[in-house]
């Protein structure tokens, strides 16, 4: 067994052991059928960040206990108010910030986004971003993601443009621009730099 395995188990056995600190978090989970679907999806695509097989609901005690990225996505998910009453208990990544009128899909993947805002319009399912990353206002209003988008380290999306399908968008790229379906921009400014095969 490597040693990210038994980390791992080690991290799993002291988040059921300390699973106590999390009942608000389970509650607030359990009693809102809105969110507890998009919660599902995210605890979907992070637990490929854990080495061990887990039920849900276990994977989704190790996220909170573990990462503290997950716990601001989690916070963001469950609602302002919720999260203003539970948050201060065990307090998300205050470097990452997720706008409260955003609406955003389940399935989001945070991958070290340490000191990255996202504050755009509309975020579709299966999003990944990493550190560094800006979504945010400029010329026409704020940008809308489309779905599986996969963002690298220090990207910039700024204004009132589209993103679209199943679009990867290289590292330290700026973006003022509407992208397209299935393609892979890169630069300052953005440009498609390849086009993927839609299959």
């Amino acid at each position: 067994m490597n040693k990210k395995k038994i980390r791992d188990y080690l991290r799993v056995v002291v988040s059921i052991v300390l699973s106590v600190l999390y009942v608000p978090h389970i509650i607030g989970y359990l009693l809102d059928f809105h969110v507890r679907g998009e919660i599902n999806e995210d605890v979907r695509i992070n637990k490929s960040l854990i080495k061990v097989k887990l039920p849900a609901i276990i994977a989704l005690l190790c996220l909170l206990h573990t990462n503290a990225y997950f716990r601001s996505l989690f916070y963001y998910r469950i609602g302002p108010v919720k999260s203003l009453l539970i948050s201060w208990w065990r307090p998300g990544c205050k470097s990452f910030l997720l706008s409260n009128n955003m609406k955003m899909k389940g399935g989001c993947l945070v991958e070290h986004p340490f000191a990255t805002v996202l504050n755009a319009k509309s975020i579709g399912q299966n999003f990944i971003c990493r550190n560094n990353t800006t979504l945010g206002y400029g010329r026409g209003g704020r940008p809308i993601v489309g779905n599986d988008v996969n963002l690298g380290v220090n990207v910039v999306i700024i204004g009132g443009i589209r993103i679209g399908n199943n679009v990867t968008v290289g590292a330290g790229s700026v973006v003022v621009k509407d992208v397209p379906d299935n393609c892979v921009v890169a630069g300052n400014p953005a440009r498609v730099i390849r086009y993927l095969n839609k299959e």
